[in-house]
């Protein structure tokens, strides 16, 4: 009585693991070249600087605003 249940549950499973029809598996490649130190190409370093500069730029723009309070512009 228990079989029945588990092996439904067993084929649904397997089912929901498979690919959209067409789909193609990633290409195989050896575990040696994900683990070496060689370097990117092509490199991203040029982007990922551009886009730190970037970020400093607005960061240093934000410390300078000053926020002026309701209350200091009555005053003037």
């Amino acid at each position: 009585m228990l079989r029945t249940p588990s092996l439904l549950t067993l084929i649904c499973l397997t089912a929901a693991c498979a690919g959209a029809p067409g789909e193609e598996y990633p290409k195989l490649v050896p575990l040696d070249s994900l683990l070496s130190d060689a370097p990117l190409t092509p490199s991203p370093a040029p982007a990922l600087e551009a886009r730190a500069d970037a970020l400093r730029a607005r960061a240093d723009a934000l410390r300078r605003v000053d926020v002026v309070d309701a209350t200091d512009l009555g005053a003037q």
